[in-house]
């Protein structure tokens, strides 16, 4: 594999085809494998044209693997441990699967191919350290999401889906404009209230947020909404007093949402990185995370993240956004994630 092509990431233009492989069911995943290997010669004549390669579904095989299947040996393992913290899964992830790769190979003329298989089993084993599981939901109570985020990662956009989805699925829906620190964000807000169809509780422009989030959840509760999206402040999470300012909204949800359905829900830019993940570790002390929304993985991001997030913090990713569309916000699905990667 030449270097332009290591370049381009460990992932390479996976994640660009998710979306198409998480519109499959797991059943259609898996009867096309075994159609691929029923159909497959086992020896190719050698006075035949040789066939055109078909590029895998995602482009890690292609990172990994090479047409002559490569031998394991310390160079492979070190190059691979390189590309492995480029894809964005950090050194605390990285070092504990290299060492039990060099263990598992020791003294069995593994192969590139060999190693596929590995880290299928290695990324499938870090993502089931988390629950599994969508966003909780609770009939009869109003729902609260708050919804959490630094500038730019697509948190308003977020939260435009989703009220679009619940609304789509015939409940209720509510949105509290409490990023009042931004300007024009309650208006951008109040634009994906009324592209979704749903009610928006907004004040005049520098309230306190968490007199917006009070009169969303009175509201909730006096008129019965199902879903209420809790908007934020695009909070760096190394300013301090806007940190305080979030964890005053968490405490004002957690003081009138007795007896409801309170998640927090972090959204993150699939290409951030690392960073991504002290985000998340700050984040989940302020206001108790729940759940992560990984929001692009339509670009050219790594997404490698998600495998940190899960090891070190023990979050789930319950969403992931594939594109601009409304629909395009998904649940996250750890078998099909991995699948697309190979």
């Amino acid at each position: 594999m030449g270097e332009d092509s290591q370049r381009k990431g460990f992932w390479g233009t996976t994640l660009n085809k998710l979306k198409s492989v998480l519109a499959k069911t797991k059943e259609q995943v898996s009867e096309e494998s075994v159609e691929e290997q029923e159909t497959a010669s086992p020896v190719q004549n050698i006075a035949e044209e040789p066939q055109p390669q078909v590029e895998p579904l995602a482009s890690t095989a292609t990172a990994v693997q090479t047409k002559s299947h490569r031998p394991v040996d310390e160079d492979y393992i070190e190059s691979l441990e390189e590309r492995l913290i480029k894809a964005d899964l950090g050194l605390a992830t990285v070092e504990p699967l290299v060492q039990h790769l060099r263990k598992e190979s020791r003294g069995k003329n593994w192969t590139s191919e060999n190693v596929d298989i590995f880290l299928q089993k290695e990324f499938s084993s870090l993502l089931s350290e988390t629950a599994q599981s969508g966003l909780s939901f609770k009939a009869g109570v109003p729902n609260i999401y708050l919804i959490v985020g630094v500038n730019g990662v697509g948190k308003t956009t977020s939260i435009g889906k989703l009220a679009f989805r619940f609304k789509s699925e015939g409940k209720k829906v509510l949105l509290a404009a409490g990023d009042t620190f931004r300007a024009a964000a309650e208006s951008q807000l109040e634009i994906w209230s009324q592209r979704a169809g749903v009610d928006i509780v907004r004040l005049p422009d520098g309230a306190d947020p968490g007199a917006v989030v009070y009169q969303a959840l009175q509201k909730a509760k006096a008129e019965q909404y199902d879903v209420v999206l809790v908007d934020t402040a695009g909070r760096l999470h190394n300013k301090t007093n806007l940190m305080a300012e979030l964890k005053k909204i968490r405490s004002v949800v957690e003081k009138n949402a007795e007896g409801m359905n309170v998640e927090s829900l972090l959204v993150l830019d699939a290409s951030t990185g690392q960073n991504g993940l002290q985000q998340a570790k700050v984040f989940s002390e302020v206001c108790g995370l729940t759940g992560v929304i990984l929001t692009k993985l339509d670009g050219t991001a790594k997404g490698g993240v998600v495998f940190a997030i899960a090891k070190e913090l023990k979050i789930p990713v319950k969403l992931i956004g594939l594109g601009e569309k409304m629909e395009d916000l998904r649940d996250f699905d750890s078998a099909l994630f991995v699948q697309a990667l190979f």
